[in-house]
């Protein structure tokens, strides 16, 4: 029987956001999942609700936080990783390291030299098959590359954080359009995570509920396997890559995604004071042929 964390989400409603907290009830040790740093791009605006509601929560229920872990360099919202960690005394943060080919993939596309092309923003670099422990927990890492480069997915007992690579099973699929996606890739890694046994609790990265209804976030690998409407068993990879692709060329950017990636590819950091001391966003113009008003 594998080990059962107990994990808590937290939805940030405008990005459609889901958050974690997982800890072993053993042992009190924890960590945080994809976190979001509050951000309006019309204003260029931050603030720290969100992290502000974890860290309340970690410390009301006296978790001991090990790790802050992200899944990828997200596209619709900016990291908190950085406050988190900060806030919580030097919590060691940790991403995939597939992440050094993002950089260098969208430092081309902002034409910008201070964007890092090092591991330096985080304190570790997970690759696939890659195992730590929170508590009694084990981790292991699974590289899930399709809707990013440099996706991973954790599974910690008997619960895996399979960030934006599956939607709920009446939603699907995410997304594999942007720079570095594969609908090809994206199968394959669903397919993985579907291998996992049955019982596994599969936490997703996005729900899209209507204004009074909460988010859904979990459903196990079986319900998944046959129900998903995009990869229930059954499926065949060429009517998904079809179904993927089609999909993908609806789909409009992101609202924070070239905010995003300059924070996130820094580890959660805005980009460097200029000589004024203010701080700014570089936006590539007419970069990606889209009309999404």
């Amino acid at each position: 029987m594998s080990v059962r964390p107990i994990v808590r989400a937290f939805f940030d409603r405008p990005t459609g956001s889901l958050q974690y907290v997982f800890h072993d009830p053993a042992t009190m040790r924890g960590a945080i999942v994809d976190p979001v740093w509050n951000f309006c791009p019309k204003a260029g605006r931050t603030w720290t609700a969100d992290a502000d509601r974890i860290l309340a929560y970690v410390r009301e229920q006296a978790i001991t936080v090990d790790w802050i872990l992200d899944t990828h360099p997200h596209a619709d919202h900016l990291t908190a990783a950085v406050y988190l960690s900060d806030q919580l005394g030097g919590v060691p943060r940790a991403i995939g390291e597939k992440v050094l080919e993002v950089q260098r993939l969208w430092r081309d596309i902002y034409h910008d030299d201070s964007l890092p092309q090092t591991a330096a923003p985080w304190d570790r670099l997970f690759a696939h098959g890659d195992t730590f422990t929170v508590g009694t927990i084990p981790v292991r890492v699974m590289l899930s590359p399709g809707h990013t480069l440099a996706s991973i997915t954790y599974v910690a007992g008997d619960a895996a954080f399979v960030h934006d690579t599956l939607m709920m099973p009446g939603s699907g699929s995410s997304r594999a359009d942007f720079p570095g996606g594969d609908a090809g890739a994206l199968w394959d890694s669903i397919r993985a995570i579907l291998d996992l046994p049955e019982g596994t609790r599969l936490f997703v990265g996005h729900d899209y509920p209507s204004k009074d209804d909460p988010p859904r976030f979990m459903a196990t690998v079986a319900e998944h396997r046959l129900t998903n409407n995009h990869v229930k068993d059954g499926m065949q990879k060429p009517e998904f890559v079809a179904l993927r692709n089609s999909r993908d060329k609806t789909l409009a950017l992101p609202a924070q995604m070239l905010h995003a990636l300059q924070v996130n590819l820094r580890g959660g950091r805005l980009p460097d004071p200029e000589s004024d001391g203010r701080r700014y966003f570089k936006i590539p113009a007419d970069y990606f042929d889209r009309a999404d008003g």
